[in-house]
């Protein structure tokens, strides 16, 4: 195998506690619009219709709210005959979003463990279907964005999740192969990027959306969190 070098993760629900973040953040959105048509129900219809699941309280691991990028979920929602209505709701939604960013809720010790790696000689980028620049304001607050090589999101020009191409921006940037980088994160469509685009790795963990027996039957690997990822890279040299 070759030696990994490059560690590409996803953000939401590897780098942060999906649920912790978003959960807030999606129902406030979904508030907001049910208080804007008039419609009450409306804010569990859009719930529903991104993915969430009533019986056990969490998204399903491959829908809009869990996986999609902002045009998807936007899409999704104005399906709505009431919300297709509302002035600017893809803006609306990106701002209410947005402010996720000043409290993202951190899974680890994200800047001791993102130095430790930077210190072996590891380059160390993000790829998320979320839009760049809130992403790079969440990375800030995580203290965290001096440490990375590379950020995309889903409007940076390479595409969404699961196509494989921030994986190829990634290695573009860094000068890696693609059998030289690890790609981590919590869903089904981090691991599809990483088996579109010929990672090296692709390591699923649990802090997110997925639960592990989905993770199992398509990543090489599955953690608990990414606090365990050195312990996973020793094996690899």
């Amino acid at each position: 195998m070759t030696a990994i070098r490059g560690l590409l993760f996803d953000k939401d629900g590897t780098l942060i506690d999906f649920y912790q973040t978003w959960g807030a953040a999606y129902r406030a959105v979904a508030d907001t619009f049910a208080e804007l048509t008039g419609e009450p129900e409306l804010a569990w219809r859009l719930l529903v219709a991104g993915g969430y699941d009533a019986e056990t309280g969490r998204l399903a691991p491959d829908s809009p709210l869990a996986a999609g990028t902002n045009d998807e979920i936007a899409a999704v929602w104005s399906r709505e005959p009431s919300v297709a209505l509302i002035p600017n709701v893809r803006d609306r939604m990106l701002e209410a979003f947005g402010n996720v960013a000043a409290a993202p809720v951190p899974v680890t010790d994200l800047p001791a463990l993102f130095a430790r790696l930077k210190g072996r000689g590891f380059r160390l980028g993000v790829a998320t279907n979320d839009h760049t620049v809130p992403t790079r304001a969440t990375l800030k607050a995580l203290r965290i964005d001096h440490l990375l090589d590379f950020v995309a999101g889903a409007d940076a020009g390479f595409g969404g999740k699961p196509g494989a191409g921030m994986l190829v921006g990634f290695c573009l940037a860094t000068g890696l192969e693609p059998a030289e980088v690890a790609m981590i994160g919590d869903s089904v469509a981090d691991i599809g990027m990483a088996r579109a685009g010929a990672a090296g790795l692709a390591v699923g963990v649990l802090t997110g959306v997925t639960p592990r027996p989905m993770l199992q039957d398509m990543a090489d690997h599955v953690i608990d969190s990414i606090a365990e990822i050195e312990l996973l890279l020793d094996r690899f040299g």
